[in-house]
């Protein structure tokens, strides 16, 4: 359960607070990203990466995908037990044989080491059907080859995949990601492990310790971080693999938790450990950048997972629907049960979709996904709790009783809002990465202003852009998803370009009124986050469904309605979100609510005294 959170990431990601290396990096890139992400926060539509919904798979992967399904699914049906591995709280030597058998540890190590060389959709698609099963041994697998030893796929040597991919693939060795430590949840720079250089320079001394690691006390391989001196003086963060076999590797008892708990979560502790120079992953002092992409690439599997949860709760709010009889009729007649599984409906769709088309951009090459796979993470985790609780609801006291299997889900669920990036700092992410692209091309303008005849062109194309919106005219932006979406959501494009047209404006005027220090606003990045979440999620669907629509599918019909009535309901959503951000009214609502909080603080607890006096 690594419990990875990103606000060294945000912050540093976004370059709002002081320059970085980053903006001359952004410089770099004046041509535009084609992430649709990215150019929402610039109130613009572009639609290559999303339009039209990829279909990234061959024949013959698909092939290859359905020869791995059945085996899957009938595993974990027939040879995984979910509720016994909840109760014993590990995961069977028997079951990780199984799972070794199946090459479930290996799934995208090349063939060449001995892995299964699935691509991302197919991992995705993997990870679904495990997500439906047992989100314990899901997160056990995850761990190991998501985070656990991703590191080596992404940054190793040829040395260093050699010698240690052909171990994790098979299952032999299991591996661990360990970034976290008691000091530095949510700053991944604040980390205190330490490795110093050998006197010689062969190896590196590491001591430290590290908290929350999921497979912490069964791994034999792990990706570790530790501050490491420069040649300047300083610190900065470098990544290690480190071998238990090393010596001066240990772990505390597994933690006692509310969920997953399957899955070995422990301290892992790292006294005198001696490790080759050889073992250092990417740079000396470049572990943060290994750390942040890592959990980027990692992270879009989290939204397939939660597709999966949500696809086997919602078949038992159906069942139990259809067949449990109240006031003569089966409560699925009832306009309150139908509005919460149509709700249901909608949010497993749109986490699917989205899932799928970031794995799919991925697989494409495209390098600018960190944006939208942050919201997969953000919106999978928080709708699969929300379908789970729902369910529960309409089972009534049956889904409270342990044996429908669903408490052990909710409980299991709760985690995911928090590991690999909370929720909370992940929509901070979101919103200071997102501005921090749009801040950029604002600048450029405004240089541009400082010598207006020589850039007349890019001024008079950004003040025509402003003066539409001033007087309500719009820029246009409805043409390009008019074009690719189908006839008959036509209205819901409108819906979404009326959005994307608005976030932007919303975005120019948080940078033009708070420049840097937008950093600090984090009741208005919250809200700037909601409403880009809810932006890409109609674009995803309009996608999606418009590809349904095309090719006759038998589900187009269906998959129209949830589209039409998600893109109603989210644009009100974005109106609103984006309605707060330049509301004095709602401005004196955060001031408020930043004074309760503190009075509370300070105070300890709640403030005020019992109605009774005493």
């Amino acid at each position: 359960m690594e419990r990875v959170q990103v606000l060294g990431h945000a912050t540093a990601a976004a370059a709002v607070p002081k320059p970085t290396h980053r903006e001359k990096e952004f410089d770099k890139k004046k041509e535009e990203s084609s992430s649709f992400a990215f150019n929402l926060f610039r109130g613009k539509v572009n639609v290559e990466q999303v339009f039209p919904y990829p279909d990234i798979l061959t024949l013959e992967q698909k092939e290859t995908m359905r020869m791995f399904v059945d085996p899957v699914n009938k595993f974990f049906e027939k040879e995984n037990d979910a509720a016994k591995n909840d109760s014993l709280e590990t995961v069977p030597e028997e079951t990780m044989q199984g799972l070794r058998e199946l090459g479930a540890f290996g799934v995208q190590v090349p063939v060449d080491y001995g892995g299964l060389g699935l691509t991302n959709t197919q991992y995705a698609r993997l990870g679904e059907i495990i997500g439906a099963k047992d989100l314990g041994v899901s997160v056990m697998l995850g761990a190991h080859q998501s985070i656990g030893f991703k590191g080596i796929l992404l940054f190793g040597t040829p040395e260093q995949k050699q010698k240690y991919l052909p171990a994790v693939a098979s299952g032999e060795k299991v591996a661990a990601f360990c970034l976290t430590e008691p000091s530095s949840g949510s700053d991944a720079m604040s980390i205190r492990s330490r490795a110093i250089p050998s006197s010689d320079g062969s190896h590196y001394i590491l001591n430290g310790s590290k908290i929350w690691i999921s497979n912490g006390g069964i791994a034999e391989v792990f990706t570790v971080f530790a501050q490491t001196p420069m040649p300047d003086g300083g610190d900065r963060v470098t990544a290690f693999i480190v071998e238990r076999g090393f010596g001066g590797v240990s772990s505390g008892p597994p933690e006692k938790k509310m969920g997953i708990k399957a899955s070995n979560t422990t301290e892992v502790y790292f006294e005198d450990v001696k490790i080759p120079k050889e073992n250092i992953l990417g740079k000396v002092g470049g572990g943060f950048k290994v750390a942040m992409s890592i959990l980027n690439n990692g992270r879009f599997g989290m939204g397939a997972a939660m597709a999966g949860t949500m696809k086997a709760v919602i078949q038992k709010a159906v069942d139990h629907a259809v067949n449990r009889v109240q006031f003569g009729s089966n409560i699925g007649t009832y306009g309150a049960i139908r509005e919460k599984l149509a709700q249901m409906a909608m949010l497993h769709y749109v986490t699917e979709s989205m899932a799928y088309i970031v794995s799919s951009n991925m697989d494409r090459g495209i390098q600018d996904y960190q944006i939208e796979a942050a919201i997969s993470k953000i919106f999978g985790s928080e709708a699969a709790w929300k379908v789970t609780d729902e369910v529960i609801q309409v089972l009534g006291g049956m889904g409270y009783m342990k044996e429908s299997g669903l408490e052990r889900v909710l409980r299991d669920l709760r985690i995911f809002r928090i590991f690999e990036g909370t929720n909370d700092i992940l929509r901070l992410f979101v919103a200071l990465t997102g501005l921090q692209y749009a801040g950029g091309f604002l600048k450029e303008l405004q240089k541009a202003m400082a010598n207006p005849v020589a850039n007349l062109g890019l001024i008079l194309g950004e003040g025509t852009k402003r003066a539409k919106q001033i007087v309500g005219l719009g820029s246009g932006s409805t043409l390009p998803l008019t074009s690719v979406v189908h006839p008959n959501i036509h209205p819901e494009a409108q819906q979404a370009a009326v959005a994307i047209e608005a976030f932007g404006g919303a975005c120019e005027g948080l940078l033009m009124k708070h420049g840097r220090n937008i950093v600090n606003e984090q009741f208005l990045l919250n809200r700037l986050a909601n409403a880009a979440i809810d932006v890409y999620g109609m674009i995803v669907v309009l996608s999606r469904a418009t590809s349904s629509l095309n090719a006759n599918a038998s589900s187009a019909a269906f998959e129209e309605k949830v589209t039409k009535v998600w893109c109603h309901e989210a644009s009100d959503r974005v109106q609103m979100n984006l309605g707060i951000l330049r509301s004095a009214r709602h401005g004196e609502t955060f001031k408020l609510m930043s004074q309760i909080s503190e009075e509370l603080c300070a105070h300890g607890g709640i403030v005020q005294t019992n109605p009774v006096g005493f």
